[in-house]
Parts: structure tokens; sequence; C-alpha cells
């Protein structure tokens, strides 16, 4: 029989407090590769925290935390500097170095995360792939105030794709924009998940975000995205999760979450458009 699969991520009973004030209560769940995860919450649910948490970035008080098969929460910071190279991260607001032209911030993991291996040769194709990628082409020497909120979201995209990692964290990818520019942001997202089938963790506060991750699939030879209902593709996977003050109070597909009665998780569903 063959072996079942690995997750790339795994979360095993993960507490986190601050200040003895819990930001993540027993939280565990498994994402396997090319699956997509939409984590849902109110402000101050622990979403941001979850992803940080994968990242490294912050230290479990219990549990552990797998990314790739290593125990993130026993690492040294250079096994953690490995790991992370095969993490791309959106923060909240794009978080781009405002003294940095556009260039220079996406290059910025492959210049700094020497577990890359990239040859220097290579960092400008590499990063003008990227923009293209985004369609941001010509915006190089730029800085990031010279663009507007949805082109400092999509060069932040580039910079976390630039690496072609494994796995993908996106925060709050939408917050703040219009709704024509969350669907372009929304459509690279997706892009990005299906050319590479990249394990994708996105956290929102729209569930029309969600919608999108689990019913639509970027078609390369069009270079659209095109309709198909969740577990049309047996290969892709979309699981939605709904953090409530730390706890993990859902997890299963979009059929469940639309079913379920419980008061809170229904409400982000009432926000569908």
């Amino acid at each position: 029989m063959p072996e079942a699969p690995q997750p790339v991520l795994r979360f095993e009973h993960v507490t986190v407090s601050f200040d003895d004030v819990p930001a993540l209560s027993d939280v565990s769940f498994e994402a396997f590769e090319g699956e997509s995860r939409v984590i849902l919450g109110a402000m101050g649910s622990g979403k941001t925290v979850l992803l940080k948490t994968a990242l490294g970035l912050v230290k479990p008080d219990s549990g552990k935390v797998y990314a790739f098969g290593r125990d993130l929460t026993v690492l040294s910071e250079r096994g953690l500097f490995e790991v992370r190279s095969k993490i791309g991260m959106l923060f909240q607001e794009s978080a781009l170095f405002d003294s940095l032209t556009i260039e220079e911030n996406v290059a910025y993991p492959l210049v700094n995360q020497k577990s890359i291996h990239c040859p220097k040769a290579d960092v400008h194709r590499r990063v003008e792939e990227a923009l293209d990628f985004v369609e941001l082409g010509g915006t190089l020497e730029k800085f990031p105030s010279e663009l507007s909120g949805g082109m400092r979201r999509r060069a932040a995209i580039a910079r976390a794709v630039v690496t072609n990692p494994p796995l993908t964290l996106y925060d709050s990818p939408t917050a703040g924009l219009d709704p024509i520019t969350s669907h372009t942001i929304m459509t690279l997202l997706i892009k990005a998940r299906d050319v590479a089938r990249t394990t994708t963790l996105v956290v929102t506060q729209r569930y029309q975000d969600g919608n999108l991750i689990a019913n639509f699939r970027y078609n390369s030879e069009k270079g659209r995205l095109e309709a198909a209902r969740n577990g049309a593709r047996r290969d892709v996977r979309t699981t939605f999760m709904v953090m409530q003050e730390g706890r993990l109070v859902f997890e299963g597909d979009q059929n469940r979450l639309e079913a379920s009665r419980d008061p809170y998780v229904s409400k982000f569903v009432k926000q569908r458009t």
C-alpha cells in the first residue's frame, strides 16, 4: 500500500499566550500539499498569531508545530531560517521596506535567505519574473510610496512567491482594498497556488475571498480564473477554519461551513456576496 501523505504543516495542541492572555488555545490541524486553508474569525481571534507561529516567529507555550516534518519548537535560529526559506509570507499592510526600491524589496529574500542559494547573477531575472507574475513589470525602480495600496499588495505577493515556496501564508491580503482590487489580489493568490501547486493558508474576514479560493481555479492557457466547485478537482482541496478567542471552533469544507448553525460561525458565511 502507498504511504499516507505527510502534512506540509501540522499543529499539535498549540497554545500561545501573551501576558497570560491566550492568543491560541489547544489548536490542532494539518495542511497537505496543494491544499488551501481559509482562516476566518473576528479581530483578535488568533488568526495572525497562528500564521506567525507557523512561520516560527512566535514560539508556543505548549504543543508542537511541524513544517515539512521539522519541529519548529526545538529548532535553532539557523534551522528556522532554513525552514522559512520554504515559506512565503504576505504580512498585513504588505510590510514593504520604505527605503528600498520595489526591486530591492522583492529581491530581499533571495539575497538574505542564504539557504535559498540564489546566485547573484540570477536575482534580477527572478525579481523581474515575480513582478511580471503579479503584473507589475516596470516598477522595479519605484519606491513603495509611489505605488497605490493595491500595487503595494501585489509587490508584497511578488516578494512572497519569488523563492517559489511550497507553502505560502497570506495575512488579510484584501484588507482595506476596494472590491475590484480585492478580486485582482485574490486572482493572483489563486494563480500562485495553482501554477506551483502550493499549499496556501489565507487569513481573512471576507467570506467572498474564501469563496473564490474554494470555487475557482487558474487556467494558465487562458490566463484567467475559471469556476470549479469545491472538490471538482480531486488534487485541489479547500478547507475552512474559523477561529474564536484563540480556539479553532470549526474545520471543514464549504458545504459544512454553510450548513453550520453555530451563530458565531454562520455570521461569517452571511457576509458572502
